[in-house]
């Protein structure tokens, strides 16, 4: 099996795909604009190190652009990491803080520095050839190892954050769009990582034709990402709604008052809760809770949270089952439909519903109704 030509073909595939999804990107009218400038960003920096694969069968570049070249994919993480909060947040915008994540590809060009771009061209291409038993090299392949696993147990840290901080502040179900969005992307490129893993293990350690079989499976790989992400941009056009960068976890929030009337609050908050039916709209936001009850948000977070032990999308939730269970127990009630009941209590899809009742009882709503 020619496995040069099928890399070759599978390398320019992937480049033409990363590199039109990413003209795509940066001209389609979105809100999200900088989220769509950065992972066209990581698409560009991505196909251009794929490009190693087939480019020097069409042209010859001079050693200094071709380790230039070969760097820029150090630009990858930093890129995937911010596009990741870019999503995350809805108001996220770039700072200086963030040019810190320029210092790997700076520290690179300070290490090769002495014997590659201070040498000569014949020096140049002694490196070259020797390029992966130079000790520069070797240190710089470990030290991006440990760079790579730093960013994904970052982005890991923030999409398990955003999940808690969805479920401490919204009850929507389509408010968590974007979490699931980011938990795929992070599986896949997980998956990703963990391949080029391989692939660079059996490089350094194999003679065989392993190399190249492993080449193909992470091409293979790329060409299933990209599709990916054009079926994602065909079915989900808008990607998504954010959540504000300030806002904050309940036990990252600092309660500065005495806790002596907690209990107060409590029977407040849920006598609301009893008399007002808050629970009724699909789209309520602890904000919108908070404002109803004339409660600071940031108090009513940590009295949900932490002294009544539940995130606020199971605390309402559990207002809305049990409102749903009178329905259900009402023999007055028997012409309404499932569908119709979860949309009067505040459900605004079947699975939510179900997933949420059984959470509760055990049971289907079905099943508890031919129970009681």
């Amino acid at each position: 099996m020619n496995y040069d030509s099928i890399i070759s073909f599978l390398a320019v595939i992937i480049v033409i795909l990363f590199l039109l999804f990413s003209v795509f990107l940066l001209s389609v009218k979105s809100e999200k604009k900088l989220s769509n400038q950065l992972l066209a960003a990581f698409l560009i920096v991505t196909a251009i190190d794929i490009s190693a694969f087939f480019y020097h069968q069409f042209i010859e570049i001079p050693y200094t652009l071709e380790i230039l070249r070969n760097k820029i994919s150090l630009f990858k993480n930093p890129l995937l990491f911010l596009y990741i909060l870019s999503v995350i947040y809805s108001n996220f915008r770039l700072k200086c803080k963030h040019l810190i994540h320029l210092l790997p590809w700076l520290l690179t060009i300070l290490v090769l520095l002495p014997n590659f771009f201070l040498a000569n061209e014949i020096e140049k291409a002694a490196f070259i050839n020797n390029y992966s038993n130079n000790t520069e090299v070797q240190f710089l392949s470990y030290f991006g190892d440990v760079l790579s696993i730093a960013y994904l147990s970052a982005e890991i840290y923030y999409i398990l954050r955003y999940r808690k901080l969805l479920l401490e502040n919204y009850t929507d179900k389509n408010a968590f769009k974007n979490f699931n969005w980011l938990k795929q992307l992070s599986i896949l490129l997980f998956i990703g990582q963990v391949l080029t893993f391989i692939k660079s293990y059996i490089r350094v350690n194999s003679n065989d034709n392993s190399i190249d079989i492993i080449r193909t499976i992470v091409l293979l790989f790329g060409v299933f990402f990209i599709c990916w992400l054009f079926l994602k941009a065909v079915n989900s056009p808008r990607l998504f709604k954010g959540i504000n960068v300030d806002l904050k976890t309940s036990k990252e929030i600092k309660n500065t008052r005495e806790e002596v009337s907690i209990n107060p609050k409590i029977a407040l908050l849920k006598d609301f809760m009893l008399t007002e039916k808050p629970y009724l709209n699909p789209s309520l936001t602890i904000r919108d809770l908070a404002e109803l009850i004339k409660m600071n948000s940031r108090e009513l977070s940590v009295l949900i949270n932490q002294h009544l032990n539940q995130h606020f999308f199971d605390f309402v939730n559990e207002y809305r089952i049990e409102e749903a269970k009178e329905i259900l127990k009402n023999p007055k009630e028997k012409e309404l439909t499932v569908l119709e009941i979860l949309y009067q209590v505040g459900f605004n899809s079947k699975s939510s519903f179900n997933t949420a009742f059984k959470k509760h009882t055990s049971l289907t709503p079905t099943q508890f109704r031919k129970n009681t």
